[in-house]
């Protein structure tokens, strides 16, 4: 499918990786040749990931021409023990090098990634890095949960399995980062994402307009994601699409003038739906009945009996709380809110075994 002429860009997201791999002149040629193809929104956001190990003043300059507004940087731990067993060894120079950097050139708006559950890691030691990475005060904060899958990730064969934190301690750890974080100014807006008061998506996610797509919280709806690049997704409103995984498949594709997609889906109104409740569920934390029956033109109570059903156990647990207007995640909910929102994917409630296939949720 063909980007039809005169269609302005609102978000460009630059990752997928670490995008200060390419030299400033490359990321120069890169910007010149999105702006000769692309007519963008004067409010539009542009952002890219960063890797602090090997990011330059040059390169911010180069970023900040083409637009960049906001910055990703990888930071997972601040523990040099943790830093040996994943061997990513990152000072704490370079991360305040970077920030600096950034802010000097007038990209005010930085988030860093955080990583819970990798090797060496403990409840305790990843509390010291919490109180660390608050020191940075970035604007926004992301904590994942490390997913143990070498069978999709064969790079983590090297990682020591034997030294990974157990589930007790993953919740122990989720459980400070919830608390430090929020107790020092930050709104959880869910699963693993945090923002100051006064960011965006906070004010979003409060007047009810936040929404989510592959590339997380976003204050945008109704967008459609164009996806360039090995793996990448894109998404309309009634389909997605993957692009090849391998580097030969893609080259191949692209050499040959066919669009490298390896896959796609055409999404049923059931599809629409449940993506709809389950939106409601992870971005609003709150799912109105009658609302929703409007909006699909169905009784939503009715159609999800057996999936609210089911989560009469995580009420009684203090996860949510159902009543006969609405269903509401509790401040402990947050913790768990992609199980309860699994609860709504017909995917996974065929019977089909998922071990091997997906990692765990904390």
């Amino acid at each position: 499918p063909q980007i039809k002429p005169g269609r302005k860009v609102r978000q460009l997201h630059f990752g997928g990786g670490t995008p200060n791999y390419l030299t400033p002149a490359q990321i120069d040629r890169f910007s010149k040749f999105i702006h000769s193809h692309f007519e963008f929104h004067d409010d539009a956001e542009l952002s890219t990931e960063l890797d602090p190990r090997t990011l330059t003043e040059e390169h911010i300059a180069a970023f900040r021409a083409m637009g960049i507004n906001r910055a990703s940087m990888g930071v997972q731990d601040v523990k040099p023990e943790v830093g040996e067993a994943v061997h990513r060894l990152q000072t704490d120079e370079q991360n305040r090098n970077a920030l600096k950097w950034l802010r000097d050139a007038g990209i005010t708006s930085c988030n860093l990634d955080l990583i819970y559950g990798l090797p060496k890691q403990t409840p305790e030691g990843f509390e010291e890095t919490l109180h660390h990475i608050l020191d940075y005060a970035p604007d926004r904060l992301a904590v994942f949960s490390y997913a143990h899958v070498p069978w999709i990730m064969p790079a983590q064969k090297i990682l020591e399995a034997k030294d990974l934190p157990n589930a007790e301690a993953k919740l122990r750890m989720l459980e400070k980062i919830i608390t430090i974080l929020t107790d020092n100014g930050y709104h959880h807006l869910g699963m693993d994402h945090f923002a100051s008061q006064d960011d965006p998506l906070t004010i979003a996610q409060k007047n009810g307009t936040l929404q989510r797509n592959f590339q997380g919280y976003s204050t945008h709806g109704g967008v459609e994601i164009c996806a360039f690049g090995m793996s990448s997704i894109s998404q309309t409103a009634r389909s997605y699409r993957q692009n090849f995984k391998d580097v030969t498949d893609y080259g191949q594709a692209v050499t040959a003038g066919h669009y490298p997609i390896d896959r796609g889906i055409l999404l049923t109104d059931e599809d629409v739906l449940r993506r709809d409740i389950i939106m409601s569920i992870m971005c609003q934390l709150h799912l109105d009945y009658a609302a929703k029956s409007e909006q699909h033109g169905i009784d939503v109570k009715t159609h999800f009996a057996d999936s609210l059903a089911s989560l009469e156990p995580m009420q009684a647990d203090g996860l949510l709380e159902l009543n006969q207007d609405n269903l509401d995640i509790t401040p402990q909910g947050r913790l768990f809110i992609r199980n309860i929102a699994m609860a709504f994917d017909a995917y996974l409630q065929d019977g089909a075994p998922t071990k091997g296939k997906f990692s765990k949720t904390v």
